[in-house]
């Protein structure tokens, strides 16, 4: 599971797949004991809460930031941090995936969103939180189909 989440042919193929308006692969770096990138996802405007698009004026850009890395108790580690050029705000969590005894794997991701506007900040909180769940969902259909037609 850790080699796809990192493929570079796996991030490609995900976010055409459901990366939304001009998403790509910004960069990947690997080194003996780690593995980062940076994920550009996109949504149009007319796919946003109305409170999100008159904030943006125009359709949304997601920065996503992935650091992966051998757990201390086996299986790996990692941080995402996302940002949104033109919002006061940012998403961090960390995530843990690790092997499930009788097989399979477990991904667990944890993570705080803080949007910093006065009076709107909660409800866009919200509904970036929804947004976020829907999307980790729609990764993790995609990834099982991904794996279903690459496990070798």
């Amino acid at each position: 599971m850790y080699k796809a989440l990192v493929d570079p042919a796996y991030l490609r193929d995900r976010l055409a797949a459901i990366g939304g308006k001009g998403a790509e692969l910004v960069n990947r770096r690997s080194t003996a004991d780690q593995v980062e990138f940076q994920l550009r996802h996109g949504v149009a405007a007319g796919d946003l809460p109305a409170a999100v698009r008159t904030l943006l004026g125009g359709d949304l850009t997601i920065d996503r930031r992935e650091t992966w890395r051998p757990g201390p108790d086996g299986g790996y580690v990692g941080t995402v941090e996302v940002t949104i050029p033109g919002m006061p705000g940012d998403l961090s969590g960390t995530q843990l995936l690790r092997d499930l005894d009788g097989g399979g794997s477990e991904l667990v991701v944890d993570g705080t969103v803080r949007v910093s506007i006065p009076l709107f900040g909660g409800k866009i909180e919200e509904s970036v939180t929804d947004q976020i769940s829907k999307l980790l969902d729609s990764e993790h259909e995609f990834t099982q189909e991904w794996l279903g037609r690459h496990d070798s």
